[in-house]
This record gives C-alpha cells, sequence and structure tokens, in this order.
C-alpha cells in the first residue's frame, strides 16, 4: 500500500535520525532537558509546583511571567529560597500577553503596557537565574486582527525595549500560536520573518509549541528542522492539549528531530504545557487547582516522554 504523504515525511526523519545514531553516538550522550511552564497549575504556590516537578524527576520550571504590575507577580529573592527548596532551577519565564499588554495594540496604551511588563519581566528572569523570556507578538485569545498593520506596530514595539534582553543577558524567544488563539505569527516561518523585521541581537529564538503547531504546520517534526538552531523551548502537550500519551502526536517523531537539530544540550528545552483545548487558556492561571489531577498530569507526561526517548535511542 502507498504511504500516505505524512508517513513519508516521518520516514524521512526516522531514517536520518538512524543514520545519526549510527556515525555519531556521542551525541545521545545526554539526554533531553525537561522543563515545565507552571502557570497552568492555577493559583498554586511555588513552593507545591516546585515539590511536584521534583518528585516526578523534573528539575526546571518555566516560571509564569507574572508581573503585571509593579507591585504583582514573583519577588526574585522568595522565588529562588522556594525553588532551591526542591531542588529546581528556572529555565526561563513565560511571557503573558492579552489584550492589556499588546504589543500589536492599535491602542497606545495597550503598547506602553507591553513595554512597562517587559521592563519588569526581563530583569526578573535574569535575576532568578533563567536564559529565556517568551514573546507573543499579538495578543493571545484575540484571533481577529486589528488591521493590517498590527505586525508593523508589534515589531517597532518590542524593537523599542529589545536592548533589555541584551544587557540582562536573557534571550526573547518568539512564539507562534495557531490562528484560534491569535491573529498573526502562526507558524515558525512566521516567528523567522518577524525576527527577520526586528533585525536585532537580543531577538533571534523561538519557542514552539506542538499543540499548535498540528494545527498551523504541515508537519511538526519538519517545522521543528526549519527552526534549527533558533529553537529554544519547546511546548509539549498531546494531541487533545491534554497529557502526553492521552492522544494521538506522535512523540516519537518530535523527539527524533529534536536530536537531529542537537536540541539535547546545555540551554535548551522541552517543557510540557498542558492547558486543554480552549480557544483562551489564559484563564487556567487563576484557576483553584486540582492538586491529584495535577500530579496525574505531570507523572505520566514526564514517564512517557522518557519512556519514549529511551525507547527510540536504545532501538
Amino acid at each position: 500500500m502507498k504511504k500516505q504523504n505524512f508517513e513519508l515525511k516521518n520516514d524521512k526523519i526516522r531514517s536520518a535520525f538512524q543514520e545519526l545514531k549510527k556515525k555519531h553516538p556521542e551525541r545521545f550522550q545526554r539526554r533531553l532537558t525537561l522543563s515545565w511552564s507552571n502557570w497552568g497549575f492555577g493559583m498554586e504556590s511555588l513552593s507545591e509546583s516546585a515539590d511536584r516537578l521534583a518528585k516526578a524527576g523534573i528539575h526546571f520550571i518555566e516560571l509564569h511571567g507574572n508581573h503585571y504590575g509593579p507591585d504583582l507577580g514573583y519577588h526574585p529573592d522568595e522565588t529562588l529560597r522556594e525553588l532551591k527548596k526542591s531542588g529546581i532551577k528556572a529555565a526561563g519565564v513565560c511571557g503573558m500577553f492579552s489584550r492589556d499588554n499588546d504589543l500589536s495594540s492599535n491602542r497606545a496604551i495597550s503598547r506602553q503596557a507591553a513595554i512597562d511588563y517587559l521592563k519588569r519581566e526581563i530583569p526578573f528572569t535574569a535575576e532568578v537565574g533563567g536564559g529565556y523570556l517568551l514573546v507573543v507578538p499579538g495578543a493571545v485569545g484575540r484571533p481577529q486582527k486589528y488591521d493590517d498593520m498590527e505586525f508593523d506596530r508589534s515589531v517597532d514595539t518590542l524593537r523599542s525595549a529589545a536592548d533589555l534582553f541584551v544587557q540582562n543577558g536573557i534571550k526573547a524567544a518568539i512564539e507562534p500560536i495557531r490562528s484560534a488563539e491569535v491573529s498573526f505569527v502562526h507558524t515558525v516561518a512566521d516567528a523567522q520573518k518577524y525576527i527577520l523585521a526586528l533585525n536585532h541581537p537580543g531577538v533571534q529564538q523561538i519557542n514552539g509549541d506542538v499543540y499548535h503547531m498540528q494545527s498551523e504546520e504541515n508537519h511538526i517534526g519538519e517545522a521543528i528542522l526549519a527552526a534549527d538552531a533558533q529553537l529554544i523551548n519547546l511546548h509539549l502537550a498531546d494531541s487533545n492539549r491534554g497529557a502526553l500519551g492521552e492522544g494521538s502526536l506522535d512523540i516519537d517523531i518530535i523527539i527524533m528531530a529534536l536530536y537531529l537539530i542537537g536540541f539535547n544540550q546545555e540551554g535548551k528545552f522541552v517543557t510540557p504545557e498542558p492547558l486543554g483545548p480552549s480557544g483562551d487558556p489564559y484563564p487556567a492561571m487563576y484557576g483553584k487547582p486540582n492538586k491529584s489531577q495535577l500530579d496525574q498530569l505531570v507523572f505520566q507526561t514526564a514517564t512517557y516522554f522518557r519512556e519514549r526517548e529511551e525507547e527510540l535511542i536504545a532501538s
């Protein structure tokens, strides 16, 4: 039987992965680094979240970028103390961009709020030892475009704060998001176009998300290969945006593609972010946490990912 197109693409990645194992076994001595994005845990204390991750064998966390005002959000010293108790380190920070702080807004007050937010979040990321800050060019939960100039406004607004990334030693990671949630920058190619238009050394990285990729990319594995060295973090969730292993996502192809681009190196993270299929996931950050469900979500995802990774490397 003739194979389907996606199967042919899978075969190509699988063949390249096997060839890499054969010719360069040293490239597999280090495993991919698991982290976890904690804002989906809702109104749970950081210490509880860190303890859960440590018990699951996850030693990095992508912190909720919750500095929505000068008096709000995590305090650096307290954050470091709480993480240290559980042996957890900050991988980076998940920047949160809504209509209130939209880099592309047609309201100047919202763009200024985005700049002010970055002025708080970038130094915080550096103070807690994170390496990247996730940036969304347009508001999450706003799939309708303002006008034909939102891309340009977003680029100009982010450029005005871009020097802060360099000054603080933090990498801006542009995240493409599916068209059901944002009005532009939906694919890796879109993110690369945005980065090229901004043309700043502080804004060169990409944050991928496989849930968005399955909606917007022709093939997730090929999109990872196309992102290549620009990819610094990859959000994970299964096809139903739940725990890995609960849907139809081909996690093997994703793992193979990541090894092909040398993603198993210091400073690059695979970060589960299973949020459910809502068109606007941001309300989850204010939800009441169900600890038993969160425990199951984390442990199943971490266990399944490591099992598949070891299966691929051993086979």
